[in-house]
């Protein structure tokens, strides 16, 4: 006997009309059902909806055109009171979402929104024709409307528009969250962007200063001469940082390429073509932990300055990050989770790596020094650590448990060792340790900026160590990269490059506790 799939019943719908056009909504009425979904809200806006079909209302028309936007009507009428206001015969044409809606029979009173702003409505019986006056009275909170009026003050002394025209011109069959309830659940806000972005003004806040911190993040690297570019975000290697990749395949070139975990070695193949100041403000892909401070998929700038050094970006980045916290806080003393962070250059603390241990980790250099000891505290801390684990290695472990969490106040953390360096030039005094920093502000890492290794002998044998490192089982190890040795060996000036994380940015500027804040589609497991 042959097997067949059983098909599942669909759900029995039953709504209260008996218009033709109720069957047209069956299917999402279904899926609704489906999912336990359906309620008497939905099936009532539905109703509605047959209603205006009915009578001739069009559910998504489109050629109504918008012609201001409500932040500019509230800015230029705003003053006028009074006889001016009286006076005034201008009509404005705006269109935006039903937030609010209030109806007393004869006349309603509503507040749209546009992505500028929001502003109040009143339609009338005495203004409109009965036909769109029937209608409003079908219109539900949600929905997008387009509205022709003028301007007068109520009692309360609103600035409101009076409706001379209303036109339905999209129909939202979902209701919205309650006004004082909102979306609260989190997950619930960062899966459903679209209806936080609708309900939650500081959500619109916080992607409206994202945009302006990347829009002056790029005025000031042009400013200051750096030219954009674009290198790629599929690679052979993955390489320019130590980090987990995603792996792809190509299919035409039957390959395995990577998801770029750092755009470091093409930029700084673009200072061997003779590019002197470039930058490139995209996308990396690093396949590891999800948390407050993580995203698989993050938004980095990095950039790279022939004849400058460490110490040069030092000061470029004070600047920066004053330009950019003046540009959107005002003032360069900037909230932060109830700290406030002076970003005033000048006032920055530099602080070598190995004195940070000491100095704020309250560790002797004979104790972190010390292989066994280090390495029994860490685990004893409950970090991992695999046995042969160099040296270096475990005192950076040792800075993230006892140093990164203190540092509040913006922090350089200077001199790093060599071994957890790959990329980075060796000092001249200290060939053990490399003239790179991290930037440290709010306990978090903000940046990693080095003076570039430019030679390509030494740059071949730090590649051969991160080799062995990955024969041992460090899968975040370098790989070894002969195009970019081959680049080298043509020879790279010397040069200064370094990497920020925009979206860590972004919380430190607006105030936001967790990277999926500020990030418009943080990446969360599939709704079951």
């Amino acid at each position: 006997m042959e097997n067949r799939e059983t098909k599942k019943k669909k759900p029995v719908v039953k709504l209260g009309t008996k218009s033709p056009r109720a069957a047209y909504f069956l299917p999402m009425l279904e899926s609704f059902a489906a999912r336990d979904n359906l309620n008497e809200v939905i099936k009532n806006r539905v109703v509605k909806a047959c209603d205006l079909l009915d009578s001739g209302i069009a559910l998504f028309p489109n050629d109504f055109r918008k012609k201001h936007e409500i932040a500019s009507v509230l800015a230029h009428y705003s003053a006028l009171e009074g006889q001016a206001l009286e006076t005034c015969t201008d009509v404005v044409e705006i269109a935006g979402r039903i937030v609010s809606l209030r109806s007393f029979g004869k006349v309603a009173f509503f507040h749209i929104m546009d992505q500028s702003g929001r502003i109040q409505c009143y339609a009338s019986r005495e203004h409109l024709d009965e036909a769109t006056h029937a209608a409003v009275k079908k219109f539900d909170v949600g929905d997008i409307v387009g509205v022709q009026g003028g301007l007068f003050r109520t009692k309360t002394g609103e600035l409101t528009v009076a409706c001379h025209s209303i036109r339905l011109l999209t129909r939202s069959m979902r209701p919205l969250p309650e006004k004082y309830h909102g979306l609260k659940d989190m997950e619930t806000r960062y899966r459903q962007r679209y209806v936080d972005l609708i309900v939650t003004p500081r959500t619109r806040e916080i992607f409206f200063k994202r945009s302006l911190i990347v829009r002056e993040f790029r005025r000031f690297m042009e400013d200051r001469g750096f030219l954009e570019v674009e290198t790629p975000m599929m690679q052979p290697l993955a390489g320019g940082a130590t980090a987990k990749p995603f792996t792809t395949h190509h299919n035409a070139l039957d390959i395995n390429l990577f998801l770029r975990i750092a755009p470091e070695l093409y930029l700084k193949r673009l200072l061997v073509g003779g590019f002197e100041k470039v930058f490139e403000l995209n996308r990396n892909f690093r396949n590891e932990g999800i948390d407050t401070r993580h995203n698989p998929e993050f938004t980095m700038c990095e950039f790279y300055w022939a004849y400058a050094t460490y110490q040069d970006l030092m000061d470029l980045t004070e600047q920066l990050f004053a330009h950019l916290a003046t540009a959107v806080c005002g003032t360069c003393l900037v909230p932060y989770q109830g700290e406030t962070i002076d970003l005033t250059p000048g006032r920055w603390t530099r602080m070598s790596f190995y004195e940070s241990l000491t100095r704020i980790g309250g560790h002797d250099p004979e104790f972190y020094n010390n292989y066994a000891k280090v390495q029994a505290y860490i685990r004893q801390r409950g970090e991992k650590s695999a046995d042969g684990e160099i040296l270096q290695k475990l005192q950076a472990k040792l800075f993230d448990l006892d140093v990164e969490s203190k540092l509040i106040q913006p922090h350089f953390i200077y001199h790093y060792p060599a071994e957890i360096s790959p990329l980075s030039r060796r000092n001249d005094k200290n060939p053990e340790l490399t003239d790179r920093f991290e930037l440290f502000i709010s306990g978090r890492e903000m940046a990693n900026a080095f003076s570039e290794l430019n030679d390509p002998v030494d740059q071949r044998l730090r590649f051969e160590d991160q080799v062995r490192e990955r024969e041992s089982g460090d899968d975040e190890a370098h790989s070894m990269d002969e195009d970019y040795l081959r680049a080298l060996e043509y020879g790279m000036p010397p040069a200064a490059g370094q990497g920020i994380g925009i979206d860590r940015l972004v919380m430190l500027l607006t105030n936001s506790a967790s990277i999926r804040e500020v990030i418009l589609f943080p990446l969360l497991r599939p709704e079951v």
